[in-house]
């Protein structure tokens, strides 16, 4: 009964800007400034993801550019200062790359951002062959789901399966993603039902339930 959750593959960008591991420093400055991303998966063979290299892993070029660190400091930040005198992906690159997998849901893959700290996953299939790219904003695209398209949704998975018999007796208001579930109903004990599962609807922000007995 619960809705059908929107994943990872319908939200993603399937046109991804890669580079592969031979890559040089300049090239891959160049095709993130021509794209605007700030992020490219590093691809070899097919398209299976090798890693992931980012500005954050190009920065420490800059960093030391202008001095050599000193002892102490090498050890520090030993990672940026081995970064510092790279010269390509496979050098540069953060391996093996935090991935996702298509049918994912989109909680899932917001998870993983947080968890791994991370603002964008390639999204791989069972071979870890590149099928697209999801970020942080992917992730918010169901929000703009209309209001209308939401009401409609509630009306036909949530209200008219769990009320089956009242569901006509039922008023469904959506403002701004919020939803507002007014009327009465025969079985009052499913309405924390009705309510969680409204709640589940992808793009649903929030759920105000006025549901009484009949």
């Amino acid at each position: 009964m619960t809705p059908t959750p929107c994943t990872v593959g319908n939200v993603m960008t399937r046109t991804v800007v890669t580079v592969a591991p031979a890559a040089d420093f300049k090239e891959i400055v160049s095709a993130m400034e021509r794209w605007k991303v700030t992020a490219l998966p590093v691809v070899e063979g097919e398209g299976r993801v090798v890693g992931v290299v980012s500005e954050a892993d190009l920065l420490p070029k800059e960093e030391f550019h202008a001095h050599r660190p000193g002892l102490i400091e090498h050890v520090r930040h030993l990672g940026d200062t081995v970064k510092a005198g790279s010269l390509r992906a496979d050098e540069l690159m953060t391996a093996p790359a935090v991935t996702i997998r298509p049918n994912a849901t989109l909680p899932q893959a917001a998870r993983l951002m947080a968890d791994r700290h991370v603002k964008r996953l390639p999204v791989v299939d069972a071979n870890g062959t590149l099928k697209g790219i999801v970020s942080r904003a992917d992730l918010l695209k169901v929000f703009l789901r209309s209001d209308d398209e939401l009401a409609a949704e509630v009306r036909s998975e949530v209200v008219s399966r769990v009320f089956p018999v009242s569901q006509h007796d039922v008023k469904i208001d959506v403002t701004h993603g919020i939803v507002t579930l007014t009327g009465r109903v025969r079985d009052t004990a499913l309405i924390p039902v009705a309510t969680q599962l409204a709640e589940a609807v992808e793009g649903v922000v929030g759920v105000r339930c006025n549901l009484a007995s009949r």
